[in-house]
Order: C-alpha cells, then structure tokens, then sequence
C-alpha cells in the first residue's frame, strides 16, 4: 500500500494510489482516520488519480472519514476521479455530502 499524505495550511491531501475494495479497506481506514485526528485539518482531499477500482466498502470508507473529519470541524473534497469511479459515487448518493472537483484549489 503505498497510499500518500501531506498536509499543508490545514488541508490534508491523501493521494490513494491502489483499488478500494474490501481487501484493502481496513488498512486504509487506519491509516487514514490515524492521520485525520494527527492533524486536524479543515478540509481532507482524497486523491482518486491512481484509483481504478472502488466497490461499496470503498463507500464505507468515504462516508466513514467524511464523518470524522465533519466531527473534527473539516470538511472533505474527492478529486481526480475516473468517469467509473464518478459512476460509482454518483450512484451511491455520495456526491451529495462529498464534493467531486477536478483538481485541487
């Protein structure tokens, strides 16, 4: 797993670079929720250039950080998402409470 993070003036970039599937899930999850309440930021950008492949534990996944980081007073963004992962969240409602932006600002 070789999925990255940086922070810098409060926003947390997390470059995701394999498939999100239920393999995978738990270790990201970790990861990530270890790195959210490290830094604390206002807004968590999730990176999906990398990603080919998301099943519905990738949509745990989202919603799961999308509420830590909204508890921790951030907020959360997806960039970069391929037209099958756009698909993929669009039909699962997550677009609604999680932004998809082309890049980041």
């Amino acid at each position: 797993m070789n999925t990255e993070f940086s922070e810098l003036d409060k926003m947390l970039y997390v470059q995701i670079t394999e498939e999100i599937d239920h393999h995978t899930t738990e270790k990201l999850r970790r990861k990530m929720d270890y790195e959210i309440t490290r830094f604390m930021p206002r807004k968590v950008v999730f990176d999906f250039g990398k990603v080919t492949f998301m099943d519905s534990a990738g949509i745990g996944l989202l919603i799961g950080r999308y509420k830590l980081a909204k508890m921790l007073g951030g907020s959360t963004r997806i960039v970069n998402a391929s037209k099958s992962i756009k698909k993929v969240l669009e039909m699962s409602g997550v677009v609604r409470i999680i932004p998809i932006e082309e890049k980041v600002c």
